[in-house]
């Protein structure tokens, strides 16, 4: 095998260029490789941009597909660029932005349609793609509308609407009136109600920032009560064992009704006759105690009893006296 000095350094020269250049393309253009890039990039033209954003989802039959990658001006309509992996896009596709949350989120759903593929490199048209509110046809509509709008006859409209409010009671023209001055209110209060709208929308766009906050706070719910769910299953079949085990030790005192009664009258006999002896155990307790404890003195001398007869001679009875003790009183 040859080494690279003994190789034509023209030829690696060009080997190196290639690979250097294949690599730096494959770089540039790592998201629209087949296989580990992140899908093919497809591109359409919009009349607005309906608050579309680029990282927004792209859907099919409500499964993502894919994002947006970019949202442009281009001469008077939006072009929107997007990736879509993993699905078939036809090329009679259309391209809707719907909204996605209260908080005014957008996404892209594709209806796949067609007897071939796109191809990425065709825009998709006007014709095929959808914005939730079309301003410029609201506007186009409206400028029809006041355009055949005829102008002799609303004025006559008015006046028959004059004439006939003419005569008409006190408290019409009072409620009339009423309507004037606050019309007149609300238009004095124009800036002040410009501002209130302005800040309203500073707020929901605050909001609408806060989209992925809003959605894990409503993720996070949902796992709290999937436990508290998991959790009720438990306590139900705790109750439940509660429920039997109460049942069994009603049945238990129920069949054993019959022994339990007269333990219970013998025991209760037992003890009315302790509480009656009462006293009598007392006096015994309190002469069993001198006795034990003279008992107790002649038996503790040693190998012997220490013991004491008195008046064992009928001469001696009288003046007999027991002898003292330890713990004897006297």
């Amino acid at each position: 095998m040859k080494s690279f000095r003994e190789r034509n350094p023209l030829v690696l020269g060009a080997v190196g260029s290639v690979v250097l250049a294949a690599v730096l393309t494959a770089t540039f253009n790592f998201d629209n490789l087949p296989i580990v890039g992140s899908g093919t990039t497809y591109s359409a033209d919009f009349s607005e941009a309906a608050g579309l954003q680029s990282s927004d989802e792209v859907r099919i039959a409500g499964i993502k597909v894919g994002e947006v990658a970019s949202v442009d001006l281009d001469v008077d309509h939006v072009l929107v660029k997007f990736k879509v992996k993993d699905a078939w896009v036809g090329d009679k596709t259309s391209v809707q932005i719907k909204i996605k949350t209260l908080l005014g989120r957008k996404f892209l759903s594709l209806s796949p349609l067609g007897d071939t593929d796109q191809d990425p490199r065709r825009t998709i048209p006007l014709t095929r793609t959808i914005t939730p509110y079309d301003v410029t046809e609201a506007f186009n509509g409206l400028a029809e509308t006041v355009g055949a709008i005829d102008t002799n006859q609303l004025a006559e409209s008015f006046r028959a609407i004059s004439d006939t409010f003419k005569n008409s009671p006190a408290q019409i023209r009072t409620a009339l009136d009423g309507l004037t001055s606050l019309s007149k209110t609300i238009s004095s209060r124009d800036n002040e109600l410009a501002d209130l709208l302005t800040n309203a929308h500073k707020i929901t766009g605050t909001l609408a920032a806060s989209d992925g906050d809003f959605d894990k706070l409503i993720n996070d719910g949902n796992q709290l009560l999937t436990e508290l769910a998991n959790r009720r299953d438990s306590i139900h079949l705790l109750l439940v064992g509660a429920r039997n085990l109460g049942t069994q030790l009603t049945g238990l005192v129920h069949d054993n009704q019959a022994a339990l009664n007269p333990a219970l009258a013998g025991l209760n006999a037992v003890t009315g006759i302790l509480k009656q002896q009462n006293d009598n155990l007392d006096k015994s307790l309190q002469l069993a105690g001198p006795y034990f404890r003279v008992l107790n003195n002649s038996a503790g001398n040693g190998r012997w009893v220490d013991s004491y007869l008195c008046g064992l001679l009928p001469d001696n009875r009288k003046s007999c006296t027991p002898p003292k003790t330890i713990g004897s009183p006297g």
